[in-house]
């Protein structure tokens, strides 16, 4: 069982109180660095992010901003606005412009559309991703459909449409694959569930992390398309995992145009910064997006063979994932707490502790996949805090 030495207690003791100032979302790697500079980070495992597609950027941003004019200029005048970008995302999405709303990272077009268009009641699946029910209203009435352990956080679809129909929500919210636990629904799924809730006002169906997952064909399949076929459908994703450029802050929501014109006309028509409509740029051409495939597949082979070693691990359960993540549990006594901050003080790894999570009853970690040299580290550090 892990325990930590006296001052490590006291360290511990601080970080938790920098996260609970954080609320539900862990402080990143740098607010941690400015609070505990003796704290050492060697490895990013809490923040869910593509490593190799962070690097493919870097190239581009290096080539572009050789010459200090064009960094200037992106600077120091104003970027285009929400619908002229919407229009470069467009032709690489196939999807018609008037559909597109663009947002300062996926977080706000969440915040977005639950405090617009969610008026009632609205199902969320859990554990999951807590700002879906923190954005909502204080009227608004939120049902917790819990995803059940023994079935691996895969959500149960007769009972869950038996659910909807005795609520009757106004909203639902699925994730796909859903954080924390990288649970997955295919295509025909997905595409079932949309059909069999046509009543629903709002179909909220979240893909920021669908360039990880992998069907028989090997292909992405996104819920995009059917936008077209169902006006109460929203898709939502993030750039920020699967590019690597959270600071940056860029994400999209697909919806009917009824809604985006709604939402440009309330306050984000001028919503994207000048690096975030370079990413956009950048992210529309075709070299771009040729050599991002191959540095995608590569993550996908990365990060399922990490998976597959840490599940070797004695004293946890790795519950399968088609994130770039994997969700642990201790079974050995030890609390997440206490590994936790062993693994970020001893080790100098940063993960996620889910302590918080509404929906899990245990001890759990997330743990983010990363470079196959970062990924080798952590499970030789969870081998030495398991092993002990």
């Amino acid at each position: 069982m892990i325990t930590l030495k006296a001052k490590q207690r006291v360290v511990a003791k601080a970080i938790k109180k920098q996260k609970d100032s954080a609320g539900s979302h862990s402080p990143s790697i740098l607010a941690l660095a400015n609070k505990f500079p003796k704290v050492k980070i060697k490895v990013d495992a809490c923040f869910l992010s593509n490593p190799y597609a962070s690097k493919l950027f870097f190239k581009f941003l290096q080539q572009d901003f050789k010459k200090q004019k064009k960094f200037q200029e992106l600077i120091q005048y104003y970027p285009s606005q929400n619908a002229i970008i919407a229009q470069l995302v467009a032709k690489h999405l196939d999807i018609s412009p008037q559909n597109i709303f663009l947002g300062n990272g996926a977080i706000e077009v969440i915040q977005a559309v639950i405090h617009n268009f969610v008026q009632r009641k609205m199902i969320v699946n859990i554990p999951t991703f807590s700002s879906y029910y923190e954005f909502a209203k204080d009227h608004i009435e939120i049902v917790y459909h819990q995803l059940e352990k023994q079935d691996d956080f895969t959500l149960d679809i007769e009972k869950y449409l038996k659910l909807v129909r005795q609520e009757k929500p106004d909203t639902v919210v699925l994730i796909n694959p859903n954080n924390p636990d990288g649970s997955y629904l295919k295509f025909t799924d997905i595409a079932y569930l949309i059909k069999q809730l046509k009543d629903v006002d709002n179909i909220i169906v979240d893909e920021s992390f669908i360039h990880f997952a992998r069907e028989k064909d090997g292909r992405i399949k996104s819920a995009l398309k059917l936008v077209y076929e169902f006006d109460n459908l929203i898709v939502i994703k993030s750039m920020s995992k699967d590019f690597g450029i959270a600071g940056i802050r860029a994400g999209y929501g697909v919806m009917n145009a009824e809604k985006v014109n709604y939402l440009l006309k309330n306050g984000y028509l001028w919503n994207l910064s000048g690096l975030a409509e370079y990413f956009f740029r950048t992210y529309i051409q075709d070299d771009f997006q040729n050599m991002y495939e191959k540095v995608r597949v590569k993550y996908i082979d990365t990060t399922q063979t990490f998976i597959k070693k840490l599940s070797q691990v004695d004293g946890i359960n790795v519950y399968p994932s088609q994130g770039n993540f994997v969700l642990v549990e201790l079974l050995d006594g030890s609390t997440a707490f206490n590994c936790f901050n062993k693994l970020l003080l001893k080790h100098g790894i940063y993960t996620r502790n889910c302590s918080d999570k509404i929906g899990l009853e245990g001890e759990f970690l997330r743990i983010a996949s990363r470079t196959e040299k970062e990924n080798k580290k952590v499970i030789k550090s969870m081998k030495d805090l398991f092993s002990a």
